[in-house]
């Protein structure tokens, strides 16, 4: 007898290149799963749900081996059924980013019984970049950023980098050289920035800028503490910015051994806040060292796309991972 599996998604704004369909039919075919319900964040009969009302119903789509993208028809819109909310073994968070603290918590509550990949808990709390400051060993020189005193310290050091707590995919990035600030291909002066910000002050990571960030963004897929595999994504030609979402291009990459032992270093913290299946980013530093850029630990994607151009069996290697761990658990 295998497990029951529920998948939390958000299919609204999904292509065929998402990775929920592949790992999805990928899980189900594994011989510990018995079945797999999807549900979705993008089906308006799920608002309550996702608004974190009491006692709120959930509808979802039983799986089949056929499951697969189809914008016409999207198969999480047809053949829906009550989920029954405390009978899952497993329950895994394909949810895009941002994830509110309230959903997030929410979430932890509803699903106390079963085991929860990526931890809620953990995910609003591993997501912010501001948790990187527990590894600034492997990190470039980086800084909290509160208020433009600070950010005016820091820029006059070396050009810098500012990362908004909880943004994505390359989203509020500002580089900021001499008296220039550069967001994305436009940019304004310092003291136009100081007025724009002090009208609405956020906090930032502030970062120092690496001269070799042209070598490109190297993301690395973990999964129960295993390295599975990696891509590069390289920048546009007239950009800094690496994002595939930001016009970055995603290629074959090989782990190098400086990235194996920061994995090494941040997976005991990470296991032990219940992240199975994250991803750590790596930058190539001013001595050509490549040291820790980011840690993404909200639905992963990618890792069809890494077991395509390495002919490996990836997908499959982390859902038996995944399985692991639950049965550690």
């Amino acid at each position: 007898m295998g497990y029951k599996v529920l998948i939390i998604t958000d299919h609204s704004k999904h292509s065929s290149e998402n990775s929920l369909y592949d790992l999805s039919v990928k899980m189900l075919l594994h011989d510990k799963t018995d079945s797999i319900d999807i549900t979705s964040r993008g089906n308006i009969r799920n608002n309550n749900f996702f608004s974190c009302q009491p006692q709120s119903k959930l509808w979802g789509t039983r799986i089949d081996k056929t499951f697969a993208f189809d914008s016409q028809n999207h198969p999480l819109l047809h053949n829906l059924e009550e989920v029954a909310l405390g009978t899952y073994d497993l329950v895994w968070l394909r949810l895009p980013p941002p994830l509110s603290q309230a959903l997030l918590d929410y979430l932890h509550d509803v699903f106390s019984k079963a085991v929860v990949i990526n931890n809620p808990k953990s995910i609003h709390q591993t997501g912010s970049k501001k948790f990187l400051l527990n590894f600034q060993e492997v990190c470039p020189p980086m800084k909290v950023c509160t208020s433009t005193e600070e950010i005016d310290a820091f820029r006059k050091q070396f050009p810098v980098v500012l990362k908004p707590y909880r943004e994505y995919g390359g989203r509020g990035i500002l580089k900021i050289e001499n008296d220039t600030v550069f967001e994305g291909k436009t940019s304004i002066t310092f003291d136009e920035f100081k007025k724009r910000y002090e009208q609405n002050p956020i906090e930032y990571l502030g970062v120092k800028y690496l001269k070799n960030v042209h070598q490109g963004d190297k993301r690395i897929i973990v999964v129960n503490g295993q390295i599975l595999g990696a891509s590069l994504r390289l920048p546009a030609e007239d950009s800094w910015l690496c994002n595939v979402s930001m016009g970055g291009s995603s290629n074959h990459a090989e782990v190098e051994p400086e990235e194996e032992l920061i994995v090494q270093l941040v997976n005991p913290l990470l296991s032990k806040l219940g992240i199975v299946m994250y991803g750590i980013d790596t930058l190539v530093d001013d001595n050509g060292k490549r040291i820790l850029s980011e840690i993404n630990t909200t639905s992963i994607g990618g890792l069809p796309q890494i077991a395509a151009m390495q002919k490996q069996p990836l997908v499959e290697k982390a859902i038996d991972l995944i399985w692991k761990f639950y049965e550690e658990k």
